[in-house]
């Protein structure tokens, strides 16, 4: 048990550490309407990114040893803590703002996974069916599919339900670590679960990054934590066998309403500012100035440059309000 803790929390502080510089990464990328192999490359000469990659790897590679040992609702639940991390690492790294309401999610995080592992109790099978290994693999299709839709849309909607897509892909990975057959090589690659695990991490990885281009980091963090950590764990609890500690329920379920809450504060506050250096925006055009001469009236266009009549003379343009 005191191993499987160790391992999860090392992997939060790497998950939290690696989705900001995987945010600096992606932002420097250019801009993607849809999934392209020109995003791929770009997001591979960035050092930022390949970095906060590498850690993201590190962190699974130490979530590894939970997820066979704890309870899946434990694990998701520890390593998805790296949410507050997040946060606090872009307010030290991108210059980020956390107002008050950020604060209080982060507290609130802390707190609801901190009661959420003290009514874990033991972990449930590490095997499934046949059927359960294929739904896995279906699920990974169902989301790339999904994140090939979103791809072609912009604004906060489309970045949330890309985060929410990532968590859905890295939960997958969660659940195939758990029931992966490992008894020799050939179970191994003739396992769906195996082909679910590779799918749902690249594909989770690809949503993350466009879903990193359209909103603010820890909205977009915060929207694959809930579906990161609801999924795994309720298909531990109700497939799988775990369970809470006896007389610990109340604890866990307490801890799961705190945590998701605190997420959804930080999903709708979270503002992650990375254009550093950048003087502070004015507040907006001033109204035209009057002139002190009277203006004659306007005379009919008569040339290429001349005003047209739709045109009105000391309105700011579209170019003079744009931010």
């Amino acid at each position: 048990m005191l191993l499987g803790l160790t391992t999860a929390l090392a992997a939060t502080v790497c998950f939290g550490f690696g989705s900001v510089l995987q945010a600096g990464g992606a932002r420097e990328a250019p801009h993607a309407d849809r999934v392209r192999v020109g995003l791929l490359a770009a997001l591979l000469r960035s050092w930022r990114f390949l970095l906060g990659t590498g850690l993201d790897i590190a962190g699974f590679a130490l979530s590894i040893v939970a997820l066979r040992t704890l309870p899946l609702f434990l694990v998701q639940a520890v390593t998805n803590a790296s949410l507050a991390v997040t946060a606090l690492a872009a307010a030290r790294l991108l210059g980020a703002r956390l107002h008050r309401a950020d604060l209080l999610g982060i507290a609130a995080v802390v707190v609801g996974l901190t009661l959420l592992a003290l009514g874990s109790g033991s972990a449930g099978r590490d095997h499934a069916s046949a059927a359960f290994h294929w739904a896995l693999l279906a699920t990974t299709v169902l989301m790339l599919l999904l994140t090939f839709a979103l791809a072609r849309r912009s604004g906060n909607a489309a970045a949330v339900g890309l985060g929410l897509l990532a968590g859905v892909g890295f939960g997958v990975t969660s659940l195939a670590v758990r029931v992966l057959d490992v008894s020799g090589p050939l179970d191994l690659f003739t396992d769906p679960a195996a082909y679910g695990l590779a799918l749902g991490g690249l594909g989770g990885y690809l949503a993350y990054a466009l879903a990193l281009q359209r909103g603010t980091v820890t909205a977009v963090t915060a929207a694959g934590t809930v579906s990161e950590t609801f999924g795994p764990a309720l298909v531990g609890v109700v497939a799988l066998g775990d369970t809470a500690r006896p007389g610990c329920a109340w604890c866990a379920v307490t801890g799961f309403v705190v945590a998701v809450g605190g997420t959804f504060v930080l999903s709708r506050f979270g503002e992650v500012e990375s254009e550093l250096g950048l003087p502070p925006e004015s507040a907006g055009p001033g109204p035209p100035e009057e002139s002190a001469e009277p203006v004659p009236p306007e005379a009919p266009p008569s040339g290429p440059g001349a005003t047209r009549s739709g045109d009105h003379p000391g309105r700011p343009n579209g170019s003079a309000m744009q931010r």
